[in-house]
């Protein structure tokens, strides 16, 4: 990319003095001259108006000035952007999220990762669990906000843990263990229970199933739902009882209640987690913040 053509007739333009251009330019004169000479013929117009004694620019070289400094100017933010795109301080971060484990915190953290990386694009993207693992797997995000239930069926994850939130037996008020402390589950096995369809988490899915199956009971699922909201609200309604995350009972209805499930340790860890081999530079200033963030941050 040969660009000293443009660059010797900006000086000459702006000096209209050869020998002054050449000592800017730190060149001998004749090269000078030949640039400018190869130039006109190029693009087949006359730059300059020279005699003796002074040189002027033409109609067309006036004209050409202002575009050759233009091209420059864009030349060298092409390249700037270039390199910075190169080290990830331009560019774009795909991010898959369970919106209620982090409504707080990833908020903070992307504003603070954008103070620092203002030309950095964070694309959010709400999925369930299911589809978080399958768009993981398949290279569409680069980064996710999730459960840890299930992840292990992906190899070359990295994971951070953000915090662990305790599963709880989530029922209506006017259920009559609703005003327990915990729950043993062999305790709910007449109890109707409502979940999320198999295929939006199949990790959480199976969790129900396996849980009250060590407890010696297949449980009697009378309805499932694609959102969570409408699980809540089965739950609500007094069609079933459910098992998920505690993080639910910041957003749930005040008439329901969320109580602890005694004996086996039924937790499930909050974090974040992408490919060791994702080779977004822009992801790689991404998790610096991130963990930054949670070594000053308690959740």
């Amino acid at each position: 990319m040969d660009l000293r053509p443009l660059r010797y007739f900006i000086v000459v333009a702006e000096h209209l003095n050869f020998t002054e251009a050449s000592r800017q330019l730190y060149v001998a004169q004749p090269a000078v001259s030949q640039q400018i000479a190869y130039l006109e013929k190029k693009i087949g117009v006359k730059l300059f108006n020279r005699t003796k004694h002074s040189v002027q620019l033409t109609e067309a070289g006036t004209v050409f000035l202002k575009d050759a400094k233009e091209v420059l100017r864009k030349l060298d933010e092409s390249i700037e952007n270039a390199h910075h795109a190169e080290e990830g301080l331009i560019g774009t971060i795909n991010i898959g999220l369970l919106s209620v484990p982090v409504r707080d915190f990833l908020p903070l953290l992307i504003r603070k990762f954008r103070r620092k990386y203002p030309k950095v694009t964070i694309r959010l993207n709400y999925y369930h669990v299911g589809k978080i693992i399958e768009k993981l797997k398949d290279d569409q995000l680069d980064i996710a906000f999730t459960l840890s239930l299930g992840l292990q069926s992906i190899g070359g994850l990295e994971y951070k843990t953000l915090w662990t939130q305790p599963h709880c037996i989530i029922m209506h008020q006017d259920h009559p263990f609703a005003n327990r402390k915990s729950i043993n589950i062999a305790e709910l096995a007449k109890d109707s229970f409502v979940m999320l369809e198999r295929e939006v988490s199949p990790p959480g899915f199976d969790l129900l199933l396996a849980a009250c199956n060590n407890h010696g009971f297949s449980p009697n699922l009378v309805n499932t739902a694609s959102h969570i909201e409408a699980v809540l609200m089965m739950v609500d309604a007094g069609i079933g009882i459910t098992i998920l995350p505690k993080y639910f009972q910041s957003s749930a209805s005040p008439t329901l209640r969320f109580i602890n499930i005694e004996g086996d340790d039924h937790k499930v860890d909050i974090l974040a987690s992408w490919k060791k081999i994702n080779k977004n530079p822009s992801l790689a200033l991404f998790i610096e913040e991130l963990e930054l963030l949670l070594s000053t941050k308690i959740p």
